[in-house]
């Protein structure tokens, strides 16, 4: 084991809201959603739709027509249009129509309309984090393991933690497509400069809060400003910094009853080394995300704690970078991260060809997913990233290990990424980290906010 954590007691904090509503694994019911809709009326396409018209000549004509729901635009988007035309030319009896909605809620609130009426698309999206909040309400349908089996796609072929957190009542609901960790990515001037690269040019490592501190402080004499750049005023960058540390104690949050389990004493220590990265020097407690990407690339901050999808941004920066697995600063590895994966949306009227064609358009997606690694994820699909071609991805090879001890957000029907729980509960953590409050207050406030989720009645 790594790390100085101080001898603490196992005890967990018993929160102490009153009792209400259902256990939070339970799911979205159909008259809930559609109220929920209400308020999600204005979902439409985003302006960077990847929507295609397809004739009704080519679905007649012998080809099965898959549609398949995402919420990738930007960078991610064009390479996802570039990974669906290598599967076209794969599959060339499919007819893929992809269609970009607006990320988040958007997204995800038009996902359950169409699933709960029985008329989702052949194939979708979802983050892995939100898949509590889905199959158990009957929103999506399972997958059908001995037709992926058939096309060289099975069990073996991911990491066994991500493949278990696919799963509902004994069915795989959820096939990854990557794994989508936060990280470190560092310049790798300032860190030469402050005597932080190792014999092969890669950081050495932060295995101690003291060791990451010092190395934030060696990168501030460098840089004349901070040695680290993090922005988590406002969104959720806040709970992305909380849930990587807290896991690596060995404590847990449990979601499933009345009141939240969760280790009070490991919080705070945590939440007592966030202030203490974010100390003026290290790094600067004032900034939001623009700004703290705006800070590294410009050569102002050393490193910066960030998700590996800004690995374009970076890139296309020209800086000399590189990047390594968010630290293991104490006992167990670990890092929060999430998965993009391919759900069915469930249809009441399945036809059989079309459910066919979308394993066989999801296992051809898996198996180009090297070309989805430019974007910075991690390939789900292991045969993938095994191969000599990944590992002359740089920084991506690096990184890599990263995806083998993902931290999903604990599972709950109103946790998951673009969520308003990760909000809230970064918002209780910039109480401290940028204002007055004490690190007990803090946590405190993330209790009694976990219990005011779990006291509110679960649409189900």
């Amino acid at each position: 084991m790594t790390g100085n954590r101080p001898a603490r007691s196992p005890a967990s904090t018993r929160a102490t809201h009153p009792t209400r509503g259902e256990p939070a694994t339970t799911g979205v019911s159909r008259r809930s959603v559609l109220i929920g809709a209400l308020g999600g009326a204005g979902v439409v396409l985003g302006a960077g739709s990847l929507t295609s018209c397809v004739s009704p000549a080519a679905v007649a004509g012998g080809s099965e027509l898959v549609r398949f729901w995402n919420l990738f635009s930007g960078g991610d988007g064009i390479l996802m249009v570039d990974l669906i035309n290598e599967v076209r030319q794969d599959l060339p009896d499919l007819t893929v129509q992809p269609v970009t909605l607006a990320w988040g809620a958007p997204y995800y609130t038009k996902l359950a309309m169409a699933s709960a009426g029985g008329r989702g698309p052949e194939v979708a999206i979802m983050h892995m984090s939100r898949l509590a909040g889905y199959a158990p309400g009957g929103l999506l349908d399972p997958w059908d393991l001995d037709l992926l089996a058939e096309l060289d796609v099975s069990e073996e072929d991911f990491n066994p933690s991500v493949w278990e957190r696919a799963q509902y009542n004994g069915e795989v609901y959820a096939i990854p497509l990557d794994t989508h960790p936060f990280i470190v990515f560092y310049n790798t001037d300032i860190a030469e400069q402050a005597g932080l690269l190792g014999p092969d040019g890669q950081m050495v490592p932060l295995d101690s809060p003291e060791a990451f501190l010092e190395a934030g402080r060696a990168m501030q004499e460098i840089t004349g400003e901070y040695g680290v750049a993090f922005g988590y005023l406002g969104g959720g960058e806040a709970w992305r910094f909380f849930w990587s540390l807290y896991p690596q104690t060995g404590a847990e949050i449990d979601l499933s009853g009345d009141e939240v389990q969760m280790d009070r004493e490991a919080a705070v220590m945590v939440v007592e080394f966030m202030k203490q990265v974010l100390d003026g020097t290290i790094a600067n407690p004032a900034d939001d995300y623009p700004a703290a990407i705006a800070s590294f690339v410009s050569g102002r901050s050393g490193m910066i704690l960030s998700g590996e999808w800004e690995l374009p941004t970076y890139r296309d920066a020209g800086i000399p970078f590189d990047a390594m697995p968010f630290p293991t600063i104490y006992d167990e590895p670990a890092g929060l991260g999430d998965s993009h994966s391919f759900v069915l949306p469930h249809q009441n009227n399945v036809d059989a060809s079309r459910r066919e064609a979308s394993h066989q358009f999801v296992a051809a997606m898996l198996k180009n997913s090297l070309l989805w690694a430019k974007a910075g994820h991690i390939p789900a699909y292991q045969p993938v990233t095994e191969t000599s071609e990944y590992a002359e991805l740089v920084p991506q090879s690096h990184y890599v290990e990263a995806g083998e001890y993902i931290a999903f957000d604990p599972p709950a029907w109103f946790t998951g990424s673009g969520s308003t729980f990760q909000e809230q509960m970064a918002q209780s953590l910039q109480t401290t980290l940028f204002g007055g409050a004490s690190a007990e207050e803090a946590v405190d406030q993330m209790i009694d906010q976990m219990n005011t989720f779990l006291a509110t009645p679960n649409p189900a």
